[in-house]
């Protein structure tokens, strides 16, 4: 019985959608959920392109689509198909073997991101688990993504044999420039990932111990680690964020920034929220401005993961003297009833410092953190210009840096994190 065996035959959705055996010393597997995509095989010719690493390398694509798809969407998916087909043809000498798999006809399920993710990557634990390889690397991409040429080397030297390393979020760059898309669609994409580097570095800056993106394609974990964590999630988006949610607390999460991934920065209306969808909504209007947290939110974070200390040495009967110190929003957020009762029961659970810190992050973890965003915004604070943020966070860590041009100030905070 392999390691995944449990997994596979009480959570896997499909049986074996594969059935050529995987080669002994396969040791990455990239799963690349795909709809409506007929120019699928830019990302194959920038995965040829690669460094061969260490080991043998598959590609699952897996091509499905909702039940409301239209005659339209449905011809591109098969014409994803026939040209990944041919381009396979085309391309006899390669280090990876490529499947495609077509879950088009599959009715029953409701496609989206997640279930496609989840689909594949429970195919490639399923190889994994024939081969006994419960560190097997999975890796996700999308199918308008390109890679770093290194990109294949770096992941396997960073994960394969280091047993302190489960999972990662892969360090990305959207094309901010070129001929392929419009320059208002350009500028949104800045001003898009500039806000999702803001606030990476505000999380940093308030103390946050875990401090990840949690972009799809950009995250590869290993084959036991996904079994222990329960697999992917079906939701039609924010599947990533959910799922790293599960990785992260379990241990050896990590950044990899030595390599690099470049998602698309077209607009989309097939998932309800993310990239997309928000250079969707930037491209529908006149002016450039795109509203992050204001800074405040994050300043109130700090003020409260800075009396972590303090919460852990209080009695356990007055908890509530901590809470008057709390910020305003983070009162009107949690109010006292919950704090005393979550206080409690962590100090219950924990004997020491360091296990306190850990339960409170567990309790106030990214998912919570994101809810306290939204009710700070919705009765304290007020969004402003991206930039305008940017540039107080910068200020307050004592950073000299200075720009109104968005593209600039990306570019730095860019480096702020290749730099971390």
């Amino acid at each position: 019985m392999g390691f995944a065996s449990a997994y596979l035959k009480n959570r896997a959705l499909f049986p074996e959608l594969i059935k050529e055996a995987p080669p002994e010393n396969t040791g990455i597997i990239v799963v690349i959920p795909s709809y409506n995509e007929p120019d699928i095989t830019d990302l194959l010719n920038s995965l040829i392109l690669c460094e061969e690493p260490a080991c043998r390398v598959e590609v699952i694509i897996i091509v499905n689509a909702p039940a409301d798809a239209n005659d339209e969407n449905l011809i591109n998916n098969l014409k994803s198909i026939l040209n990944t087909k041919a381009w396979k043809q085309g391309h006899p000498e390669r280090f990876f073997d490529l499947f495609v798999i077509d879950v088009t006809s599959e009715k029953s399920y409701r496609w989206g991101v997640g279930l496609a993710r989840k689909t594949g990557m429970d195919e490639a634990v399923r190889r994994f688990n024939l081969l006994n390889k419960p560190d097997g690397i999975i890796l996700n991409l999308d199918a308008d993504c390109r890679v770093k040429s290194n990109y294949f080397t770096v992941v396997y030297g960073e994960m394969h044999d280091r047993k302190d390393r489960s999972a990662c979020s892969i360090h990305f760059e959207h094309p901010v420039s070129g001929k392929e898309f419009s320059e208002k669609v350009y500028r949104s994409i800045t001003l898009y990932e500039l806000h999702l580097r803001y606030y990476f570095q505000g999380l940093a800056y308030a103390g946050f111990p875990y401090v990840h993106h949690t972009v799809g394609s950009a995250i590869a974990v290993k084959a036991l680690s996904y079994v222990k964590a329960g697999g992917m999630n079906r939701r039609m988006a924010g599947e990533d964020f959910y799922f790293i949610q599960k990785l992260v607390p379990a241990g050896g999460f990590f950044n990899l920034n030595l390599t690099t991934v470049f998602p698309s920065p077209r607009s989309s209306s097939r998932v309800p929220f993310g990239t997309g969808v928000a250079i969707s909504r930037l491209a529908e209007v006149d002016d450039e401005i795109f509203l992050s947290y204001n800074f405040q939110a994050f300043r109130e974070l700090k003020t409260l993961f800075g009396l972590i200390d303090k919460i852990f040495r209080c009695e356990n009967d007055d908890p509530e003297l901590v809470y008057s110190d709390l910020p305003a929003g983070i009162r009107q957020f949690t109010d006292i009833g919950e704090w005393k009762s979550k206080i409690m029961e962590i100090k219950r659970n924990t004997g020491g410092i360091q296990s306190f810190r850990k339960r409170f992050f567990g309790w106030f973890n990214m998912f919570r953190i994101v809810k306290y965003m939204n009710s700070a915004h919705n009765s304290f604070f007020e969004k402003k210009p991206v930039n305008e943020c940017a540039s107080e966070l910068l200020l307050a860590i004592g950073k000299d840096f200075r720009s109104n041009d968005a593209s600039e100030m990306l570019g730095y905070f860019r480096l702020l994190e290749l730099a971390g």
